[in-house]
């Protein structure tokens, strides 16, 4: 059998899987929780526009999606918060002005490339050494930024009016916390691709949720949870010549299964039916 870590690519995939795999939870955490689940799919498909500019422009794809991406859920927190128009309905003018506006770049990209496609669906092929730091960067950045503003994120997230009596400036922690969700879609894109990115942000979180158990730990479980599909996903790929995101999320989705499966039978020995 073929040693995975002989190839210089596994390697950088690996590496760029873990700082992925570690930051997403952090950001999903507080998503899922607020119920913005939705703008992270949204900046995922908004995030195709720039891949599309950087692929048009030939420059770093990741730069340009994270420049798009970010100035988008600027945009879409500017539209929630002036309530002119409902949240979801920004969601579905951000996504659908960006799929066109996509359509219309790779058009003159004369269309779908093996690299867009890589884009899309995430390989450890084409993830470079500067991709890596890259990542690395906006890896910390995202903590950092994280570890400013923790209190004011799990305040508003458990809740929000008595955050705002006491002070917490929710419009800008809210803004802060779209931003950092943009980042971690761009950091991310190389290893899940652009389709899958919402999974990976919002599966381990959902999963972890189920064990009931605190914030802190459900932290750790979702880590947990989002770095064995990762690394497991790139090996498995690996070997069977496999979708890397797809196979990432394929597997996030079999540890969910198996924990709704272990909860039901759980309470059926207790008698109890699950909640």
């Amino acid at each position: 059998m073929l040693n995975l870590f002989h190839y210089s690519f596994v390697l950088r995939g690996l590496e760029a899987g873990v700082i992925v795999a570690l930051i997403a939870p952090l950001i999903g955490i507080f998503l899922v929780l607020r119920r913005y689940s939705l703008i992270a799919d949204t900046l995922a498909h908004v995030s195709l526009a720039g891949v599309a500019l950087g692929l048009l422009l030939n420059i770093s794809p990741i730069l340009t999606a994270l420049g798009i991406t970010v100035a988008s859920s600027l945009g879409i927190e500017r539209l929630r918060t002036a309530k002119r128009i409902y949240g979801e309905s920004a969601l579905a003018l951000f996504l659908s002005g960006s799929l066109a506006l996509s359509t219309v770049l790779l058009s003159l990209r004369h269309g779908f490339t093996t690299n867009l496609f890589n884009y899309l669906f995430g390989s450890i092929v084409t993830v470079t050494q500067g991709d890596v730091a890259t990542i690395a960067i906006l890896a910390i950045i995202v903590v950092t930024i994280l570890a400013l503003f923790y209190k004011e994120l799990v305040s508003l997230t458990f809740d929000e009016e008595f955050a705002t009596v006491s002070g917490i400036p929710a419009r800008r922690i809210s803004t802060i916390l779209i931003i950092l969700a943009a980042l971690t879609i761009s950091l991310a894109i190389p290893i899940v691709g652009i389709l899958l990115i919402g999974a990976l942000i919002v599966i381990p979180v959902v999963a972890a949720l189920q064990l009931r158990k605190s914030f802190t730990q459900t932290i750790l479980y979702a880590e947990g949870i989002s770095l064995i599909s990762v690394v497991a996903g790139i090996i498995v790929s690996f070997y069977c010549d496999l979708s890397t995101g797809g196979t990432i999320v394929l597997i996030m989705l079999g540890i969910f299964l198996a924990i709704i499966a272990a909860k039901g039978k759980l309470f059926a020995r207790r008698g109890n039916p699950p909640r």
